[in-house]
C-alpha cells in the first residue's frame, strides 16, 4: 500500500487515475497509470480521505496495489514525477496528525508502541495509550494549574492595592495544587510497571564458568543461540534472546562466567556480566550441582534473584540449597525441572509487570516530566509564608510546562524531531 497526504494528494490521484478526487470519502477500483506515458501499472483499490477526516487531518489517498517489486517500484517512480510530491520521512504521517491536532503527543508515541508491540499485553497497553488517556489527564492537570496561576497572578497584580481580588489567593489555591500533585503521584506510582511492560523484562543468566548458563539459555530459547563448549570463558560478550513468558516480553541475557582471570578480554567480559546482572530486573544464578562451592557473589537483592541448580542428573541437590524457596533444580541435559523453571519465570514476570497494561505512564520521558512537575508542586506547597508570590508563581509555571511536554502543549520542535525520528519510514 502507498499513502499520500498533503495538499498535493488530489493532484497525485488525478495523475495516476485521470480522474479528480471525489468530494467525500470513497473507495473505488481504478487502473493506475504512469502519468508520463499513460502506460498501465496496476489495477487496485483507491481510497480517498478528504481533509479533515483523515489520519493526518489533511487530504489523503491510499493506493492498495498488488504486492510485487515491479508494481511498487513503478508506482514510486510514477509518483516521483508528480510535482510537489516527495517521500515521507520517518514518522511524518503521525507527526502531521499531531500538528493538525488529531493526536496529542503521548498518543502519537503510542502509535510507535503499537507497531513495536511483540505481546498481547504490550499491544493492549499501547492501544490504551493511543486512545489519549494520558493526554486527557495532562490536559486536566494543566488546566487546573493554569487556573491556580491566574489566581496567583491576581495577587501579584494587586499586591500594592487594598483590593479584595488579590487577598488570600495563595491559601485558596493551595488545595487545588495539592490535588493535582496527589493525582500526578498516583499516576507515577504505577509508572515503573508500565515502563517495564512496554520495554520488557531483562533476565540475566549468571554464574561461574561451565555451570551450564549457555545450555540453559538454549533450552529456554528452544534453539541454539549460545555456543556451548567445555572450555571455560567461551562466552565473552553478553548474548541476548527474546522470549515471551506469561504474555510479558522477556530478554534473556547469557553472560560470561564469573571468575578471577588474567585474560584481559575475559576480564572485560566478567565486568560486563556483573554490570548486566546489576541492571537486570531478575538474575538467574546458575550453580553446578556437582560443584556447589562455585557460587559467585552478586550485588543484587534476594528478591531479584533465583538460584538454578543445574546438572541434577549428575549429582543430587546439595544440602545447602535444599528447602529454599528461591532454588529450582534442573538438568539442561535431560530437561528435568525446566517446565517448573519456565512457570516460575512467567510468574515473576507477571508479578513485576502487574498493572502495567492499565498504567497511565509507560515511558521514561513521561515519567521524568511528571516527576519534575510533582517536585515543583511540592516546593510550592512546602514554601514558607514569607516566600514572595513571584517565586511561587514560577513553580506553578515550571510544573505547567513540564506537564505540557508530555502531551505536546508547549513549543517542542526539537522534541518532535527526536520522537518521530524513531518511527518507521512513512508512518
Amino acid at each position: 500500500m502507498l499513502r499520500i497526504s498533503g495538499p498535493d494528494a488530489g493532484a497525485a490521484l488525478r495523475a495516476l487515475t485521470g480522474r479528480p478526487p471525489p468530494p467525500e470519502r470513497r473507495a473505488t477500483l481504478r487502473t493506475l497509470r504512469d502519468p508520463r506515458s499513460g502506460e498501465p501499472i496496476d489495477r487496485g483499490l483507491v481510497v480517498w480521505f478528504p481533509a479533515p477526516r483523515s489520519y493526518t487531518g489533511e487530504d489523503m489517498v491510499e493506493l492498495h496495489h498488488h504486492a510485487g517489486t515491479a508494481v511498487a517500484r513503478a508506482l514510486a517512480e510514477a509518483l516521483a514525477a508528480v510535482p510537489g510530491l516527495r517521500p515521507a520521512g520517518p514518522g511524518e504521517f503521525t507527526r502531521r496528525a499531531f500538528l493538525k491536532g488529531k493526536l496529542d503527543l503521548a498518543a502519537a508515541e503510542a502509535v510507535a508502541d503499537i507497531i513495536g508491540a511483540t505481546t498481547r499485553a504490550q499491544l493492549r497497553q499501547a492501544l490504551r495509550q493511543s486512545e489519549g488517556a494520558l493526554g486527557r489527564a495532562c490536559a486536566h492537570w494543566r488546566e487546573r494549574l493554569l487556573e491556580a496561576s491566574a489566581l496567583l497572578e491576581a495577587e501579584l497584580d494587586f499586591a500594592d492595592e487594598e483590593a479584595d481580588v488579590g487577598h488570600g489567593q495563595r491559601e485558596r489555591i493551595r488545595p487545588l495544587v495539592a490535588d493535582v500533585r496527589d493525582e500526578i503521584l498516583a499516576a507515577l506510582a504505577t509508572a515503573e510497571r508500565g515502563e517495564r511492560l512496554r520495554e520488557g523484562l531483562v533476565v540475566a543468566v549468571v554464574g561461574a564458568p561451565n555451570v551450564g548458563k549457555s545450555s540453559l539459555v538454549n533450552r529456554l530459547a528452544g534453539r541454539e543461540v549460545a555456543i556451548v563448549t567445555a572450555v571455560p570463558g567461551t562466552t565473552r560478550d553478553p548474548i541476548e534472546v527474546a522470549l515471551e513468558l506469561g504474555g510479558v516480553p522477556v530478554t534473556l541475557v547469557d553472560t560470561a562466567g564469573l571468575r578471577d582471570t588474567d585474560d584481559p578480554v575475559e576480564r572485560e567480559g566478567v565486568a560486563r556480566a556483573r554490570a548486566r546482572a546489576g541492571a537486570a530486573d531478575l538474575c538467574l544464578l546458575v550453580v553446578d550441582a556437582s560443584r556447589p562451592e562455585l557460587v559467585p557473589e552478586l550485588a543484587t537483592e534476594p528478591e531479584d534473584r533465583l538460584v538454578v541448580v543445574n546438572k541434577i542428573d549428575l549429582a543430587p541437590l546439595p544440602e545447602a540449597f535444599s528447602g529454599r524457596g528461591d532454588v529450582l533444580a534442573v538438568s539442561c541435559r535431560t530437561g528435568a525441572g525446566l517446565d517448573a523453571l519456565v512457570e516460575r519465570l512467567a510468574l515473576c514476570a507477571a508479578e513485576r509487570c502487574a498493572g502495567g497494561e492499565s498504567a497511565l505512564v509507560t515511558r521514561a520521558r513521561h515519567r521524568q516530566a511528571l516527576e519534575e512537575a510533582a517536585a515543583a508542586l511540592d516546593r510550592f506547597l512546602e514554601a514558607p509564608e514569607a516566600v514572595e508570590p513571584v517565586l511561587l508563581a514560577e513553580e506553578l509555571r515550571f510544573a505547567t510546562a513540564a506537564i505540557g511536554r508530555v502531551s505536546g502543549q508547549v513549543d517542542v520542535e526539537e522534541l518532535l524531531d527526536r520522537i518521530f525520528a524513531r518511527f518507521c519510514i512513512g508512518k
